[in-house]
């Protein structure tokens, strides 16, 4: 089997010849400290990543639609202003985009269609389609409300003071995200992975009912727009999820990851919910441990779960700066040497 074809088939629940390995993202500073100088498609070669990816959140430095570069202040798709220190995550700005529902009447929400993301596909897609398994990994609807309302702790007040506002915020993010990634699967990615946090380390952010009430209805319409285009839906979120997983799992979702060891049971997601399950080798391991212990947990992940099947082998979140690099090979070496089906270690 090459990339695309092992990946497909975790997705449909069948036994690839060996357990897929991939990220929604590996931090450029970690493929420099391998390969100094290398491109991103360098790195994917070389290390025999089975899935691709491109973000839909992050703008390349000459599209971000500076408001005071010296400030490090820039606007975002959804008109909210964020600060950036020169972090991966920048933070959200007051005042708010929108302050009421009558806002909503003259609201101008972003263009799928002017997506910078389309032409990265494009490129993807003529680079490896039929050869690697091609991902948009992007937000959902939990996101944008929280961009509009400059924030979660006012968003949070919205569902009890202003609950139509919310449900105007979450419609026009469904919207949105519907028809770009309806698009993108139509261009030939091959997945879609949801990357809005809903949970923590203690659980939830919101409570399962306002989940239900507000999110799930927009939640549910891009999952259907994706898989009605002939996509895949990788659903993450950080954290303690187990209380909003089977809500999401009844839209269709077909795997859920990276989820966050040690909070999250792989086998007891995929076994109970009927779903496939990404992850999940330690992010703190992997930043502060050796590549000895590395390759001890890979080796106990594959064991314990990858043996049931349905499972793509990553960390559990992503390859930041925060990951050893020598760490990261010892995972993808040790995934390629020990994680061939029938898995016999």
């Amino acid at each position: 089997m090459n990339s695309l074809e092992r990946v497909l088939a975790t997705l449909q629940g069948k036994t690839p010849d060996r357990v897929p390995y991939g990220e929604m993202f590996i931090d450029q500073k970690i493929m420099n400290a391998l390969m100094p100088g290398c491109s991103y498609d360098e790195f994917i070669e070389h290390y025999d990543v089975d899935i691709v990816t491109c973000l839909t959140m992050a703008e390349q430095p000459e599209n971000i639609h500076w408001i005071d570069k010296s400030q490090g202040l820039w606007q975002d798709k959804w008109g909210a202003v964020q600060k950036n220190d020169g972090n991966v995550i920048s933070v959200i700005q007051e005042p708010p985009v929108l302050s009421s529902f009558d806002d909503i009447k003259n609201y101008v929400p972003p263009d799928p269609d002017k997506a910078t993301v389309i032409a990265e596909v494009a490129r993807l897609v003529k680079q490896y389609k039929g050869k690697r398994a091609i991902a948009v990994v992007g937000e959902e609807v939990f996101a944008a409300p929280q961009y509009m309302r400059a924030g979660l702790q006012t968003l949070i007040y919205d569902f009890f003071d202003q609950p139509e506002l919310v449900h105007a915020m979450v419609d026009i993010a469904a919207t949105y995200h519907a028809k770009l990634y309806g698009k993108l699967i139509g261009m030939g990615a091959d997945i879609i992975f949801l990357g809005d946090d809903y949970t923590a380390k203690s659980g939830p952010m919101i409570s399962p009912e306002h989940f239900r009430e507000f999110m799930l209805p927009g939640f549910r319409k891009v999952v259907k727009a994706i898989k009605d285009a002939g996509g895949y839906v990788i659903k993450h979120t950080d954290g303690d999820c187990w209380k909003l997983l089977p809500m999401m799992a009844e839209t269709g979702v077909d795997m859920f990851g990276p989820l966050e060891s040690p909070y999250m049971d792989l086998a007891r997601v995929r076994d109970e919910l009927n779903v496939g399950a990404m992850g999940a080798v330690n992010i703190d391991l992997l930043g502060r441990g050796t590549p000895e212990e590395i390759k001890a947990y890979t080796l106990k992940t594959i064991r314990d779960f990858s043996t049931g099947g349905r499972h793509i082998l990553s960390s559990a979140n992503s390859i930041s700066t925060a990951v050893n690099p020598a760490n990261f090979v010892a995972m993808v070496e040790t995934v390629r040497k020990y994680g061939a089906y029938p898995i016999s270690i």
